[in-house]
Parts: C-alpha cells; sequence; structure tokens
C-alpha cells in the first residue's frame, strides 16, 4: 500500500510537472513570435488564476448544490455518520459535512479546498446496495481525498488548463489580424510552429488534465485501503457502483472528476477515453494486489 501510494504521489509530480513545461514552452514560443514582451502569457496567467480562484472558493457549495446534496445530522443516518466520524479519528483529520443525495445511482464524493472546509456526499443508492465494510470502503476512498488535498491540486491543474486555453485562443485572434513580426527572421517558420503547437496544446493539456485526476483516483483508493486495512471492501464497493447501468440524475461534467465513480455510467472505449476516472477494472485489481502482499 505505500509503495502505491508513493508510485501515484510521484506520478502525479511528473504528470503537473510536464503541464508546467507545457506552458512555458507554449509562453516561449509566443513570445518568440511576438518579439518579446510576452504579454499574451500574462493575460492567459491572470485570466486563469482569477476565475479559478473564484471556482476554488466557491466550488464546494456549487458541487453541493449542482448534486442535489443535502446536509444531515447524526440522528438522519446513524451508521453512515458513525462511519465518517470513526474514519477520522483514526485519520487524524476533521469531521466534514456529510450530505445525501436523493438518487438511485450509487456514488460519493468529497469537497473542500482543504480538511477544515470539507464535505462529503452520497447516494441513497450507494447507502442501499452497500454492505457496511464496502461503505467503510468508499467513506475512506472519499476522506483520502480530502486528506490528500486533491480537490487543491486539481484546482492548480485546472488554471494550466485554463492558461493553455486562452494563450491559444489569443495567439490565433491576433495571427489571423496580421499580429506578430513575421518578416523578422525565422518568422515564418514560428509561425508554423505556433499555428501546429496551439493547435495541439489544448488537447494535450485535456489529456494531462485526465491522467491528473485518474492517479489521484489510485492515489484515493491505495490511502483509503491504507485507512481501512481493508482493501477487498472498497473493490467490492467499486465492483457494486460499476455494475448500475444508469447515470446519475444530477451529472454534469463541470463535477465529474469529484465522484468515486464516472457519474455518467457505463459507456464504450471513446467514453473511456475522455474519464476522468480510470478503469474500475484496473482499480480493483491495483486494490486486490495491495490485499495480497500486505
Amino acid at each position: 500500500m505505500y509503495s502505491q501510494i508513493d508510485s501515484n504521489k510521484r506520478k502525479s509530480i511528473v504528470l503537473i510537472g510536464s503541464f508546467l513545461v507545457l506552458v512555458v514552452g507554449l509562453g516561449w514560443l509566443i513570445d518568440e513570435y511576438y518579439g518579446g514582451g510576452g504579454v499574451i502569457t500574462l493575460v492567459a496567467l491572470a485570466y486563469s488564476v482569477v476565475t479559478a480562484l473564484v471556482s476554488y472558493y466557491n466550488g464546494d457549495r456549487m458541487a453541493l448544490w449542482a448534486s442535489g446534496a443535502r446536509e444531515i445530522k447524526k440522528e438522519d443516518s446513524p451508521e453512515l455518520w458513525r462511519l465518517v466520524e470513526n474514519l477520522c479519528i483514526a485519520n487524524g483529520q476533521p469531521m466534514p459535512k456529510v450530505h445525501i443525495i436523493d438518487d438511485p445511482a450509487p456514488n460519493a464524493f468529497a469537497t473542500g479546498r482543504k480538511p477544515e472546509l470539507a464535505s462529503v456526499a452520497f447516494t441513497t443508492g450507494i447507502l442501499q446496495r452497500l454492505d457496511r465494510t464496502e461503505l467503510e470502503g468508499v467513506v475512506a476512498h472519499e476522506l483520502s481525498h480530502i486528506k490528500n488535498y486533491d480537490i487543491r491540486v486539481m484546482t492548480i491543474v485546472v488554471v494550466l488548463v485554463g492558461v493553455v486555453a486562452v494563450m491559444a485562443d489569443l495567439f490565433l485572434r491576433v495571427s489571423w489580424h496580421g499580429g506578430g513580426n513575421r518578416k523578422r527572421e525565422g518568422g515564418g517558420i514560428l509561425m508554423i510552429l505556433g499555428i501546429v503547437a496551439i493547435i495541439l496544446a489544448p488537447v494535450i493539456a485535456n489529456i494531462v488534465k485526465l491522467a491528473v485526476s485518474r492517479r489521484r483516483e489510485y492515489l484515493a483508493d491505495a490511502s483509503g485501503a491504507l485507512l481501512t486495512r481493508y482493501p477487498e471492501g472498497l473493490a467490492r464497493a467499486l465492483e457494486k457502483i460499476s455494475s448500475y447501468e444508469g447515470p446519475l440524475k444530477h451529472a454534469h461534467s463541470a463535477t465529474a472528476h469529484l465522484y468515486i465513480s464516472n457519474p455518467f455510467g457505463k459507456g464504450g472505449w471513446a467514453a473511456g477515453l475522455t474519464s476522468t476516472h480510470p478503469p474500475v477494472e484496473k482499480r480493483v485489481a491495483a486494490l486486490r494486489q495491495m490485499g495480497t502482499t500486505s
């Protein structure tokens, strides 16, 4: 379990590092084409940081509202409350607010920029379909997202995606209106390289974003299994969750990465390529491998 956690953390750092290289390289190319100044890079960075900060400080409320979640007290669901409370004590983290989503699709998510301001939400479907050890695995997974500051990590990634998107848009708009120094030495080559890079950059950025999101899911699986000391519970929970055919009633692409499983339900191979979650089969296999080696 410890090796899985270390591996996933290293891979997250490598992915975010590659993202920074992409942004810096794109900024350098644009700066060279326009002859210095780096205005587009600065504008893109400022715009993305501002929009991301708004989302960062209000994203938890927006996610809970969009999912139709309602906050509960201990007397509303004593067993769920005790599971969350006991695992928080074991993990040394504050008790988050607990929410219920009235939806037959089994799913759950965590949100909040830091443990002291976190929330966890569970659908009525997941409470009905899972036994205690399976639900404990799901709760541990969600608490691990909070403990690992995954919301903060994904906010950084969203900022970088936004920077790439804004830079690409501004570069193309100015280029088509005759901007840039095409007459300088190498200007034509830079123009061609710039157009190719700008077209490919947003695609690459989204691929890296998906890769970071999937890596954080693996990390939460491993951290959750370490917390409960029973990987099989979460493995069985993921199998039950993935066997449900329908999507969540309030599934939304902006909050899809928060859930423990893809809220849009099953899809073909094409859907898998654009999913924020790794294949359930691989997650279950990794969990069971931890169980055999622990």
